[in-house]
């Protein structure tokens, strides 16, 4: 094998070997083409004000369901990480992952999920489930605004927060709901999209 056909096979075996996956069970793992958006899932999109949530910009993206699976449809890191959090309240739960990887430190927040099966401290990978998408159950108690998933990707540590007995678990918080402007969203988050297709394409 000459030269330049070693190096050609070197740089396709590093790509291959790229620690990074999407977090959804679709025919490639490595496409973020297959990530399909709900309607206002877009990242930086404006949010309306709710009862209890004033208006903000959108910080992660929400993910629809890649099937019809509404049993066990599975959620993936979308790299090896460790859980610093983890939240259990029915459509708010939520997990952080820090990761560490190619010198790069960064966190994923993975929210409006069920079935959680990483514990608190626990180092995950792509290869096994973190959780999954609400079943038909579920949906139909929490409502069906909520058949998909939030992404986020932070380039700073979320917010610590002090556990309570009903969240013994739940040690930071992410900064969606105080991103008002533009360059509140360009100091804390990556936009998911942009982030994945960087490392994975």
């Amino acid at each position: 094998m000459g030269f330049k056909n070693l190096l050609l096979f070197f740089v396709a075996f590093i790509n291959f070997q790229s620690p990074f996956f999407l977090p959804i069970n679709n025919t490639n793992r490595k496409k973020v083409s297959e990530i399909q958006l709900t309607e206002i899932g877009k990242f930086g999109l404006i949010r309306k004000a709710r009862k209890t949530v004033p208006s903000h910009i959108h910080t992660g993206i929400d993910i629809k369901r890649p099937n019809k699976n509404y049993f066990d449809e599975p959620i993936f890191p979308i790299a090896k990480g460790k859980v610093i959090s983890k939240r259990t309240d029915g459509p708010y739960a939520q997990l952080i992952i820090e990761h560490e990887i190619n010198n790069q430190t960064f966190w994923t927040v993975y929210e409006h999920i069920a079935g959680i099966k990483a514990n608190l401290n626990e180092i995950v990978s792509p290869g096994k489930p973190l959780a999954r998408f609400m079943n038909t159950n579920e949906l139909n108690k929490y409502g069906w605004q909520f058949d998909h998933f939030h992404l986020e990707i932070l380039k700073i540590k979320p917010i610590q927060i002090t556990p309570d007995k009903l969240h013994p678990d739940r040690c930071y918080n992410s900064f969606s709901l105080i991103c008002y402007k533009a360059s509140d969203l360009e100091k804390y988050f990556y936009d998911p999209l942009e982030f994945l297709t960087e490392h994975l394409d």
